[in-house]
């Protein structure tokens, strides 16, 4: 199941221009999400990430990540409307620089979760060679 922008809005509360999922190609609620961030040279951060030499910051392909696992823990109908918060972030690692012009892949997959709380594996790619990738805990507000 795909969705645009329009309706990824309807499950998270980011807006431009801290959204950084494009779309999601796919997902099972409660189980797993893959989606997109196409990065430009107009995003804003560039201005200060290193206007010389351009590179997304590591900490927003990390959220660009947690918002696709968002999307599936709140498309579970007992969440809807709720907002799910970043609880951690172990064993990130950084494999390639991700600049202006990559497709960012997003895939984040719930390995577990125990009431409000839950834990995500999830990876980076850009031209399916890994950029990122981590281990994130969330917390689902009640």
């Amino acid at each position: 199941m795909e969705l645009n922008s329009n309706q990824i809005q309807e499950i998270l509360p980011h807006r431009w221009p801290f959204l950084l999922v494009d779309r999601i190609t796919d997902f099972e609620p409660g189980q797993w999400a893959r989606g997109v961030k196409c990065v430009t040279a107009s995003e804003p951060w560039f201005s200060g990430h290193f206007p010389q030499h351009h590179v997304m910051p590591g900490v927003l392909i990390l959220e660009a990540l947690a918002q696709v696992g968002a999307v599936a823990v709140l498309s579970k109908p007992e969440n809807k409307g709720k907002i799910a918060f970043f609880g951690g972030v172990k064993e990130a690692r950084f494999k390639a620089q991700v600049r202006p012009g990559d497709v960012l892949e997003l895939e984040c997959r719930l390995v577990r979760e125990r009431g409000p709380l839950g834990i995500g594996e999830a990876v980076a790619t850009v031209g399916g060679k890994v950029a990122a990738r981590a281990t994130l805990t969330f917390a689902v507000e009640r």
